[in-house]
């Protein structure tokens, strides 16, 4: 039992960063299999990034499902170790696990068998790209069973506070792809050169092999939870809380992805068929992951530093928590902003062949664009961690989708509607370029109200729990700045509030 970390006591600061960085690390191995074959599959050609960026989306909404049982482990063994249940913490983990691999092989058949009237739903006139974007979506659902149970089996790591081993398990996987990917995507010897199905073989391949050392640890090496069968018959008792916490994340990155392609079909509408945008927009956002996965990993950590003091009933730690963990995810965004602002062409570079200058070109528009809504992208994701540790999931998911939903209209309405007041961008873009901007524009605007609305959220809860008793930061600053006299009138409106006052003061 001393791989499970008690977060109930201690200093926040160090606990929260000691949990971030394992799991930032993880996020980024994760990302960086696309990122590989993104920057590799660049040197081919934009068609092909086109392409494989298509099938990402299906990929992506795929990892969306398993939310479910990656959220739902973490949130239910970080409570049930805050409550000193340990019995509860195995039932969580052998019940996510197997509905992870039910939900994966499920989602796996389905993309195989509708693989391509889902391709043709992204209007692409290419056959180039459609072709081999089937091609490369039939072989990545091959590993998808593997991929999708390697998330789960992460969270239950997480759950436990022991953010290092999916870390180095998920390393190991990326540095089998880093070697394969050139290999089978350029050929070598006797090996044909393969493009976008090398690409997927490699990551099969590595995926597999992630999930067969995850299996050796979790049941041989180190089993934090001492479990002898993590498969088995799917409990109602622990199916309903892990539903009621997974579900709504779930429903919420699934709906952010479902959102994404109609969104990139509204864009390819709007292009009138040019696969530029779409080659910007696939390798923009695997840039703008980076600032993503990173206050994704903070906001992990807080979910279990949440969940196990929620657990505790210490509603104190939870605050501080909170705003510590917001001062690191808003400092994130603010790096995140400046360096899309000012090297925003140094690193669209990185992930494309330098003779397509077109897209080089869009791409700094892409990230200029986006930059103003980094530092509210990581407000909005450290709060739905908080949410999440404290087992309301529903707040996130309602502002998330509505949100995710608003950036259709907004795409119409900035690409034809107000197109004249949208900037030109004259040193990167051509004039008839300036329409496609409009959905980028969208997209940040409802990043900055997503991130406002789950802040002043969580806030309002923090406020109104009875159970805590400490001033929020700008209270303390509100209530310094103004004279005692006055704060007597003019707040303090009974003797009850009086009271509570004064506690919290």
């Amino acid at each position: 039992m001393n791989q499970i970390k008690d977060l109930t006591c201690g200093n926040i600061f160090p606990q929260i960063i000691k949990l971030a960085i394992p799991i930032i690390a993880t996020s980024f191995v994760q990302m960086a299999y696309n990122m590989t074959d993104m920057a590799w599959l660049g040197q081919i050609g934009s068609e092909t990034v086109s392409a494989v960026g298509m099938a990402l989306y299906l990929v992506w909404f795929g990892s969306s499902l398993l939310f479910i049982t990656k959220i739902g482990v973490e949130v239910g063994i970080s409570q049930s170790i805050g409550n000193k249940n340990i019995e509860r913490a195995k039932s969580f983990a052998k019940n996510a696990f197997s509905l992870s691999f039910l939900i994966s092989i499920a989602f796996a058949l389905t993309v195989w068998i509708f693989a391509e009237p889902i391709i043709s739903l992204f209007n692409i006139n290419s056959e180039f790209v459609n072709n081999t974007a089937l091609k490369y979506l039939r072989i990545i659902a091959i590993g998808m069973p593997f991929t999708y149970s390697n998330i789960t089996m992460s969270g239950i790591y997480n759950g436990v506070g022991n953010t290092k081993t999916p870390f180095w398990i998920n390393a190991f996987g990326l540095i089998i792809n880093i070697i394969l990917d050139p290999i089978l995507i350029f050929g070598w010897g006797s090996i044909p050169s393969m493009g976008a199905e090398g690409a997927g073989i490699a990551t099969v391949i590595s995926q597999v092999i992630v999930f067969l050392v995850f299996v050796y640890f979790l049941h041989v090496k180190e089993n934090p939870l001492h479990i002898k069968n993590y498969l088995g018959k799917i409990q109602k008792e622990f199916l309903t809380p892990i539903l009621k916490v997974g579900g709504p994340v779930a429903l919420q990155s699934a709906s952010f992805a479902f959102f994404a392609m109609v969104l990139a079909r509204v864009m390819n509408n709007i292009a009138e068929g040019n696969a530029i945008p779409f080659s910007v927009q696939s390798i923009g956002a695997q840039i703008e992951a980076l600032s993503w996965m990173t206050a994704s990993g903070f906001s992990t950590a807080l979910g279990t530093f949440t969940g196990q003091n929620y657990g505790a009933n210490q509603w104190i730690r939870i605050q501080k928590g909170f705003f510590i963990t917001l001062g690191i995810a808003g400092f994130i965004g603010i790096i995140s902003t400046l360096l899309f602002l000012f090297v925003g062409d140094h690193i669209f570079g990185l992930f494309i062949n330098n003779n397509e200058n077109e897209v080089v070109q869009m791409g700094i528009v892409y990230l200029i664009i986006l930059s103003f809504s980094q530092v509210f992208m990581s407000i909005e994701i450290t709060a739905t961690g908080a949410f999440n540790g404290v087992g309301r999931a529903i707040p996130p998911a309602i502002v998330g989708i509505i949100g995710n939903i608003l950036r259709i209209p907004f795409a119409f309405l900035f690409s034809y509607t107000l197109v004249d007041y949208l900037p030109e961008f004259q040193n990167w873009i051509k004039p008839e370029s300036v329409s496609v901007t409009g959905v980028w524009w969208g997209i940040t605007i409802t990043s900055v109200l997503k991130g406002s609305i789950l802040f002043l959220w969580f806030v309002a809860l923090l406020y109104k729990h009875p159970e805590n008793n400490t001033p929020l930061p700008f209270q303390r600053f509100w209530i310094r700045i103004i004279p005692n006299r006055l704060r007597q009138t003019s707040i303090i409106i009974n003797p009850h509030e009086n009271e509570e006052f004064k506690k919290r003061t």
